[in-house]
């Protein structure tokens, strides 16, 4: 038998690393050396493959086990070079100590190789080499047969490396193949550069283990990881490699495609096993139907890591599932940079609060028959340190998911009162703005809203009478409890309590008029409808529905002893109709959009005529001008009116 190494096992479960090493020790540990007069006898009775090599590496004498080992006699072997018979010479290492040992430079070489017999069989061996006593040139060989103990090894290392319901690859052999194939010498030698993943997981797996057991659950994983598997085969025919299957943990399974030519790869592959999950599977009498929820992830490999390819597939897998379960999401780094930005904006939310890095804008509310401006809507801005001026569509839905809404619903109440609580002071010969404040629903829960409320009109002096609390249609019509009863002591107080959005929720007109409600205010979608210009060329006739049902409503509103205000006003057209069907206040871009505190100061000291006033007739307020006048109208398709920017209502 000739010496030869063949290298690591190329299977996936046996080691990755050449099995060569080398173990450089100074106390002459190994076979004793021998003794003289009773050399033979031992050497020749000794289980242990031996030889006796002089210091030129030739063999001077082996015994019975070693040409038993190696294929042959052990006479064959004398003068035959050592090096060659043991493939000690295959790595630079190996070489070089084992010169080493022979020159006297080093006392113990010790390193495994790997030996394929005439046969054709492949053993493994440690190879032990250790210098003979003072008085006896050369060095003492040995070779031990470990095949049986790296078998073993390779064996356990398969049971820790696999799944042990489906016996596929788990997460610490995939993560070991993703790591390997970003390194850069695999997927620069792949010819691509480029790596996808397929993250799945079974929709309602959960309830076949709850109601039908684990057996039949671990049943249909196996039968799962099978539909995979051929998935994957079938892949692989039009590939270069066929993909990995993993399952990473209950009921997530992976697809890693090494060298991936691209999306269209992956998207294949994707649809491949949503197809082949769609039949039923019949397992222990029961007729299953599973479906499946798939992150696809394709990007190149340089640059990337196993962990952000998981975290990406992991997001992804998510989006399939908000998206609706059984298809497959592809990832998208927009998607994610938004995903990632809402999870800064909620991880500071708390301390923005406390640092003070929120302000109010405020948005004139314009009585429609005289132009007059009312009062005001208190608009909350983040004033982020990094993301810049964020209206609140970007952050009040956060603030109501993890209650920081409270606190910070509290300091807009504060901040809305004391201002116009100051501007009543600032401008004692004018009536004074009311200030209208959007209230969320969990600041009535999770707070005394009726104490907060008392507490804060106290401390600005702000009358009462001064102060609206806007609330959704949808969180008001459904009030009961605690919620109605704050309502009530809050109009009981004088507070005015105002209903947003009206017309798009329950609309639950029998409800109304049992609740303590003051004002509604139109959802922007009616009064959109209105946009109609005669004299402007192309522009389509409004809706004769649309004015009916608005009409209906504001005739129901005053029939209630309610007031009405109408969104987005946005053109003198819209504010035309209105007005000539009995709504009482308009909001929108054509009087102001949201200016700051000191812009309504400066509107409040307009003296009547001193500039175009919306109809400019006697009445209780002062006049409106500059951006509150109907020739500053904003042209539609610009935005809304409010955009709905206010606390409590993204």
């Amino acid at each position: 038998m000739s010496g030869t190494s063949e290298g690591p096992t190329p299977a996936a479960d046996l080691d990755r690393s050449a099995v060569t090493e080398s173990d450089i020790d100074g106390t002459g540990s190994g076979p004793p050396a021998h003794q003289p007069p009773v050399y033979r006898a031992v050497f020749s009775a000794a289980p242990l493959a031996m030889a006796v090599v002089d210091s030129e590496g030739r063999v001077v004498d082996a015994n019975d086990a070693l040409g038993a080992l190696l294929g042959g006699g052990s006479a064959g072997l004398v003068g035959r070079v050592a090096s060659d018979l043991l493939d000690l010479a295959s790595d630079a290492r190996t070489w070089h100590a084992y010169r080493e040992v022979l020159s006297g430079r080093r006392a113990t070489l010790r390193c495994t190789r790997r030996l394929k017999q005439p046969d054709g069989r492949s053993l493994w061996t440690q190879v032990t080499v250790c210098p003979l006593d003072a008085d006896e040139p050369g060095v003492l060989l040995s070779v031990d047969d470990v095949s049986a103990h790296r078998d073993l090894q390779a064996s356990l290392r398969h049971l820790q490396m696999h799944d042990p319901v489906t016996r596929l690859p788990n997460r610490t052999l995939f993560f070991e193949r993703v790591s390997a194939a970003l390194e850069t010498e695999a997927y620069e030698r792949s010819g691509t550069g480029r790596i996808g993943l397929c993250y799945l997981d079974l929709d309602g797996f959960k309830a076949v283990n709850d109601t039908l057991g684990h057996r039949v659950g671990d049943r249909l994983l196996t039968a799962v990881a099978q539909r995979l598997t051929d998935c994957a085969a079938e892949a692989g025919q039009t590939r270069p490699s066929v993909p990995l299957v993993a399952r990473l943990g209950g009921d997530e399974f992976a697809l890693l495609v090494e060298a991936s030519t691209g999306t269209d790869q992956l998207a294949d592959l994707a649809e491949c096993v949503l197809k082949a999950l769609q039949a039923p599977f019949d397992l222990a009498g029961h007729r299953l139907s599973v479906s499946a929820s798939i992150g696809v992830v394709e990007r190149h490999a340089a640059g990337t890591t196993a962990t952000g390819l998981m975290q990406a597939a992991d997001t992804t897998l998510y989006w399939a599932k908000v998206d609706g379960k059984d298809r497959w999401t592809l990832f998208d780094p927009e998607r994610n940079a938004h995903l990632m930005t809402r999870q800064a904006l909620a991880s500071t939310l708390r301390p923005a609060i406390e640092r003070g890095e929120f302000r109010l804008d405020y948005q004139p509310l314009v009585g429609m028959s005289d132009g007059r401006l009312r009062g005001v809507e208190a608009l909350v801005r983040w004033d982020h340190p990094r993301f810049g001026l964020l209206s609140p569509n970007r952050f009040v839905a956060l603030a109501e998911e993890d209650g920081s809404i409270v606190p910070l619903g509290r300091w807009v109440l504060a901040t809305a009162c004391r201002q116009a609580r100051q501007w009543q002071q600032d401008n004692p010969g004018e009536p004074p703005l009311f200030v209208s404040v959007n209230v969320a629903v969990r600041q009535v829960w999770d707070s005394d809203l009726v104490a907060d409320v008392a507490k804060i009109l106290a401390e600005t002096g702000l009358p009462p009478r001064l102060l609206q609390l806007e609330l959704t249609e949808s969180a008001v019509m459904g009030s009961a409890g605690r919620p109605l009863q704050a309502l009530q002591a809050l109009s009981e107080m004088g507070v005015g309590i105002a209903i947003d959005d009206f017309g798009t929720g329950y609309s639950n007109l029998a409800y109304l008029s049992r609740l303590p409600v003051s004002v509604l205010k139109l959802d922007g979608s009616f009064v959109r409808g209105f946009q109609y210009e005669s004299d402007k060329e192309g522009a389509a006739p409004p809706n004769p529905a649309d004015q009916v049902v608005v009409e209906a409503m504001i005739d129901l509103a005053h029939r209630l002893g309610l007031t009405v205000t109408a969104e987005c006003v946005e053109t003198s057209a819209q504010a035309t109709r209105l007005r000539s069907i009995g709504c009482d206040t308009g909001q929108g871009w054509l009087y102001s959009r949201p200016v700051s505190p000191d812009r309504i100061s400066e509107l409040l000291g307009t003296e009547p005529g001193e500039g175009p006033a919306v109809e400019p007739e006697p009445g209780d307020g002062p006049a409106v001008e500059g951006p509150l006048a109907e020739g500053s109208a904003v042209e539609p398709g610009d935005g809304s009116g409010t955009q709905s920017y206010a606390v409590g209502n993204p």
